[in-house]
């Protein structure tokens, strides 16, 4: 069980580095600034992340649980071509903070936040894959994982030309499509 105290700290230093990030990119962000908006001490912040990377990490998780959240929320069989509402949400939810997520999501999907997102995602279809029994699941749950973590970097960088919703339905083709082919 989590300590109250810690987590309402660790909310408020969240929330201070996303409104820091809204007005200035993260590697203009100091830890002076960071811990004035919180409301916390400098030595308060050190007992909670090692650096503001982790913290950005950190605040950035929400968007990691709600891309798997997204990719997975459909009953049944899938529609190949239309995505999941909650997906296209998804990606029309990324304009306020994209420029923290460029920050940490590096293009092809590497980065801290990639490395997060990938993990996360891997272990949720893997476990998905597994129940269905299939006896690709940790070759197709790689897959999944890397795909869509390239695909969201590099649309957030620019490199794909599509709208939220574009590429909302373009990367769930795409994601069908894999776990069609084994």
């Amino acid at each position: 069980m989590e300590d109250p105290r810690a987590a309402r700290t660790r909310a408020k230093l969240r929330e201070a580095l996303l409104a820091e990030c809204a007005r200035h990119p993260l590697a203009e962000v100091s830890v002076a600034a960071l811990v004035r908006r919180a409301g916390v001490g400098r030595a308060t912040f050190y007992v909670h992340y090692t650096d503001l990377e982790a913290l950005a990490v950190d605040a950035c998780a929400d968007v990691v649980r709600e891309a798997v959240d997204a990719l997975h929320a459909w009953r049944g069989r899938p529609d190949p071509v239309r995505a999941p509402e909650a997906l296209v949400e998804f990606f029309a939810s990324l304009a306020p903070h994209a420029a923290l997520y460029r920050t940490l999501l590096a293009p092809g999907g590497s980065g801290p936040l990639g490395r997060v997102l990938y993990r996360d995602l891997r272990a949720y279809s893997l476990r998905e894959r597994e129940l269905a029994g299939a006896a690709d699941a940790p070759l197709v749950a790689s897959a999944v994982a890397a795909t869509f973590a390239g695909v969201l970097a590099d649309w957030l960088h620019g490199r794909i030309d599509a709208s939220s919703e574009e590429i909302a339905h373009q990367s769930w083709q795409l994601l069908v499509a894999l776990h069609r082919s084994r």
